[in-house]
Parts: structure tokens; sequence; C-alpha cells
């Protein structure tokens, strides 16, 4: 006992040590953007950058270089950086640090297919005679300029690691638009980069809570033993939008719901759900789990894609008040398109843990509510106990992981009610990350910048995890494309078709409302 007592507080005592140790601060890199004039750079990137230098984890040999068709001045482009802090950063934004970022941006302008702005990128990034130092090219380009971009960079030297600084690619989604293109596009890009060189970005795993996934389940005792079949009943998982496809009418109704959400984002949500305890937190035996899931996940046939996956299309109605048209009168989007804007299907893991136990999935576009969760029921207790109360039926317990708009994490359970009679009322107990931590969660691209930086892929996609997630929607796009499985209309503003309500219901179940 005594030498129990003596090794706890030495234990402790190393654990505090180890959370005051300071972050690693980021290598000294140059971060290329490519697109460097769009949405994506504009909204996200820059106000990332400027919020990992709050965090003092960018490195004071930091810069940025834009790349795009616009012909910026230098001038222009840094007042632009700066501009865009200011308009997209957290308030307050420090004027200093704003400043800071954008005296290391440039700009080099050009087409993405004219060898020429290749060459000229590469003078830019040797100018005075320096040597090449560690680079990030980020593509927020169209998918179809992946391929391109990347062998020109290869043609001019810019990928190559052999002086021994790296050379790093984050390549944003989609990545192809079905199994037999992601294998062609791995394929083109492995003729340049090698597997470690290349960054497969998916932002949801760089939320919080995502991450928080793999704290919760393995950092916590109650959790790890009932994380299982013997316990859990069912799973769903919601990622729900209040904006219809805005000015993407165009690609989305060449994409779809299957295509854009549930193969990369919602397949990541399950596996970080389902995956088992990894070896190590090091990237390759964590990405090695999260493939395992996918491998097991039940393949769909004809008649379980009609059966199990259920696709929807928006009309008119109404968000927060507001009129909305129907998907097929928005801009750039067929008159008589069957693409769907929603999608809610059912999918099995065929492994020791989790066998038989459903996992429902749903995604879609002028829903009623922004909010992404992973809503996870617990098989009810027997009521033989209360037989002889008034309590007719016991609420199951849920664990509700809130991944967007208010990060966080909620348990509901019974309780009895005050009283001399045996009554049971539900409880919620109810953790916020900007309520318990007194700040506000990173959008996600703050976390996944920062490792690629500093090397770590843990949260990427490996080629042979992508194909995976093509590989179990291919039969449902095979079966949709034959005629299997026509879109159902939904009012916009609603939780989506009928046809998802009875998807449940038939298993004897219901969705889990998350405004509730």
């Amino acid at each position: 006992m005594e030498l129990k007592s003596k090794a706890e507080p030495a234990a402790l005592a190393g654990c505090a040590e180890l959370a005051q140790a300071p972050p690693r601060v980021a290598d000294p890199c140059t971060v290329v953007m490519f697109g460097a004039s769009g949405d994506l750079a504009m909204r996200k990137l820059v106000p990332a950058f400027y919020n990992l230098k709050s965090e003092g984890l960018l490195n004071d040999q930091f810069a940025v270089v834009g790349v795009g068709r616009d012909g910026m001045t230098q001038e222009t482009y840094q007042q632009k950086i700066e501009r865009d802090v200011r308009e997209f950063g957290p308030p307050p934004v420090d004027g200093d640090r704003a400043v800071w970022l954008s005296r290391r941006a440039s700009y080099v302008s050009g087409g993405y297919d004219d060898e020429a702005t290749y060459r000229r990128l590469y003078e830019h990034l040797t100018a005075g005679g320096a040597a090449l130092q560690n680079i990030l090219f980020y593509l927020a380009t169209p998918p179809s300029l992946f391929g391109p971009i990347i062998e020109r960079l290869g043609s001019v030297g810019l990928v190559d690691e052999s002086a021994g600084a790296w050379r790093r690619v984050i390549i944003e989604k989609p990545f192809g638009r079905d199994l037999e293109s992601a294998r062609a596009l791995n394929r083109r890009i492995l003729t340049v980069l090698q597997e470690p060189q290349v960054y497969r970005i998916d932002h949801y795993l760089g939320k919080e809570t995502v991450q928080n996934i793999m704290a919760l389940r393995f950092g916590n005792g109650i959790f790890e033993p009932i994380w299982n079949r013997r316990y859990i009943d069912h799973v769903q998982i919601t990622v729900a939008e209040t904006v219809g496809v805005e000015q993407r009418g165009g690609y989305y109704d060449t994409s779809g719901a299957l295509r854009d959400m549930v193969q990369n984002h919602l397949f990541q949500l399950l596996a970080v759900t389902t995956m088992e305890p990894p070896s190590s937190f090091l990237a390759e035996p964590v990405r090695d789990e999260r493939l395992k899931v996918l491998h097991a996940v039940r393949p769909f046939t004809e008649e379980s894609a009609r059966r199990d996956v259920v696709g929807g299309q928006y009309g008119a109605g109404q968000i927060a008040a507001r009129a909305v048209p129907a998907y097929r009168t928005e801009p750039k989007v067929a008159s008589d398109s069957q693409t769907e804007s929603y999608v809610a299907l059912k999918v099995l893991v065929d492994n020791w843990r989790w066998a038989e136990v459903p996992f429902y999935l749903r995604t879609g576009k002028r829903l009623p509510s922004r909010v992404t969760e992973i809503a996870i029921q617990f098989k009810r207790a027997p009521l033989a106990l209360f037989r002889e109360t008034p309590v007719e039926c016991i609420q199951p317990n849920w664990l509700v992981l809130r991944i967007q708009p208010r990060e966080g994490i909620s348990l509901q359970f019974e309780a009895k009610v005050p009283g001399p009679r045996v009554k049971l009322g539900t409880v919620k107990m109810d953790f916020c990350y900007a309520e318990y931590f007194g700040q506000s969660p990173s959008t996600g691209y703050e976390t996944l910048l920062y490792d690629c930086m500093v090397g770590d892929a843990t949260l990427f996609h490996r080629a042979d995890i992508v194909e995976a997630g093509w590989e179990i929607v291919a039969p449902v796009l095979d079966a949709w494309q034959a005629g299997a499985a026509p879109v159902s209309e939904y009012a916009a503003g609603s939780w989506g078709p009928a046809d998802a309500d009875a998807l449940l219901l038939r298993d004897g179940r219901a969705w889990h409302d998350p405004l509730g």
C-alpha cells in the first residue's frame, strides 16, 4: 500500500509536467496555395494561419505564396491577406499578427495548365540564390486540376526531397467521383509523389469532437467496456445543412450527396466511432484501424441498395421563415434532375465488436438546422424490476457527440423524480467546449495544417482508405444508375423524405432529434 501511495503522486507529477510542456512549433516552411484568391483560401486557410500564429505554433521562418490566375501584385496580395484576416478571423483580430502574416505573403500569377507558371514559381522560391526549403503545397482548386498541378510541380523539380527538405501536398475533396476514377487519380499522383508526401484532407477529422472520440473511448474506463454490440442498440450519424447548392449547381448536379458527403465525411465519422484501439497514436496504426472498419462494412447488393438506401431531393419550402426554391430551379441544375440532395442509409459492420448493430447515416441540404452529430443509443434496461410501479416505459440512454455547431457531448439517462411515487424522468448531462474551456474550438483547418507541417498524417486519408470508401458506395451508384431507387422529394425545411423515416421505422426505431 505504501508503494502505491508513493508511486501515484510521482505518476501524477509526470502527467502534470507533460500537460504543461509547450507544444512543438511547426517546422520552418513555405505554404504554396493554389487557388489563392478562392473562397476556401479566403475564409478558411488564411484565418487558420492567423490562429496558428496566435497559438505560437508557426515558425518565424513561415511564409505564404499564393498562386492564381488573378494578376495581383505582391502588395495587392498582402493587402488582401490582411483584409481576409480582419474579415474572417476570430474577433477581436490582433492587428500586429495580421500584419505579421501579410508581410510574409507573396504572389505568383499564371494559369495552372501553363508550364511557365511553375518555372516562375521555382524562380520565386529560389530568388537571390536561396536553396529550396520545406514546402507545403495546398491544392484549393477544382479536382480536375489535382493531377496536372502535381505533374507540373514534378516536372520543374519542386517535389524533389533529395536535398533533405520535405515536400508535402494537401489535396482537397472530392478525390475522384467513383472507384475507377479514384484509383486512376491515385496512380497518377503516385507516379510523381511518394505516399508519405500526400495528405488527402477531410476537414471533419480536424474537428475537436471527432478527435475527442478516441480520447473519450480509449482514455476513460467507463466507456470502452460498453462500446460494443452487447450494450449498444444502434448508432446514428447526421450531417445536416440548411444551405442549398448555392452557386455550385454545375458541380453538385453531377455529384450528389452520396459522392459529396457519404463516401468521405460520413464514412470517416463511422470509422473513428467504431475502430479498434490502435497499437499507438502514430499515424499508420490509427489509419490501419480506420481502414479495417471500411473493409468490414457489409457490401451492398442491388436489393439492399434499394431497401437500405434512400435518396431525396429538396423541393420548395421555408428555412428560418424564409422561402427557398426547389433544387431543380437552382442555377445550373437540370430541370429534370434526379440528383440526390439527401441520402440516408443503413450500414452493418461485420466484425466481432459490431455484428448486427445497425448504423444509420443521413446527410442532406435544406434541412431545418445546420448540425453534425453522432448519436449512440444504448440498449434498454429490463422493465421487470419496475413491473409493480407506475413506470410503463424506460427511455433508452443516449450518448450524443455534437461536432457542429455547438461542439460538445451530452449523456441522457433516467433518474427518479422526487416524490412518494416511483416515477422516472429523463436527465441530460451536457458538456460544451466553449463553455467549459472558455474558448471556441477551431474550424479544423488549423489542426490539419499544423499536422501537415509537423509531418503527422494521422487525420489524413491514405490511398487505400479513399478507395475503400468508394468500394462501399460503388454498388449503390450502379443500382441508382440502373434506376433501382429514384429520389423522393422532401420539402425544404423538413428532415428529409418520408422514406428515410420508414428506413428506421421498419426496425422499430426513429431518428434522434438533433434539436431535442
